[in-house]
């Protein structure tokens, strides 16, 4: 006598064994992969600076008396300036560009005079590019000196404010 279909195929399914999950290729790839991020990952030091930006004054308040310190960044100069009786050192800028090395050494002279003051401006003309700015914050926040061979890092004024440059006189126009 013949079995039937169906009797074959359950006494074949007694016979077979759990499909097994093979997890070892899975592991394989997986170290393939997390070899490949590291070794591609970029390791980069991040660096963050916190700004104060100048508050918008509804009313005019008389400023105190002192030094208020503003760097003023033009196309064709740097300028050093007091916000209360005008600018200090003008530094034309050369063939090279922004004279950053003076800017730097007048600002050395300034920490020496007013060493408890922190605080700076930087004003920017509206097309000043922002490798610029990031050059001019650098030599205003501290001040590198080598000393023996090495690197030295001191501390200038590191509470930055950054506003727009004012109007340059003759180009603000008006008549009578």
């Amino acid at each position: 006598m013949r079995r039937s279909s169906f009797e074959a195929r359950k006494i074949a399914r007694r016979g077979r064994r759990p499909a097994e999950l093979l997890l070892v290729p899975m592991i394989d790839i997986f170290i393939v992969l997390v070899t490949f991020l590291l070794m591609t990952a970029v390791f980069s030091r991040t660096v963050i600076l916190e700004l104060n930006l100048p508050a918008q004054l509804a009313e005019f308040r008389e400023p105190p008396k002192g030094l208020q310190l503003e760097v003023i960044v033009r196309k064709s100069e740097l300028i050093v300036a007091d916000r209360n009786s005008g600018p200090l050192a003008p530094l034309p800028s050369t063939a090279a560009g922004y004279d950053f090395d003076g800017l730097a050494a007048y600002l050395q002279r300034v920490k020496a005079k007013f060493p408890e003051m922190t605080a700076a401006t930087i004003l920017l003309e509206s097309d000043t590019p922002y490798d610029t700015l990031v050059q001019v914050m650098d030599k205003v926040r501290v001040l590198e000196v080598d000393n023996a061979g090495q690197t030295v890092q001191a501390e200038l004024f590191p509470d930055i404010s950054i506003g727009d440059a004012p109007a340059i006189d003759g180009a603000a126009g008006g008549g009578t």
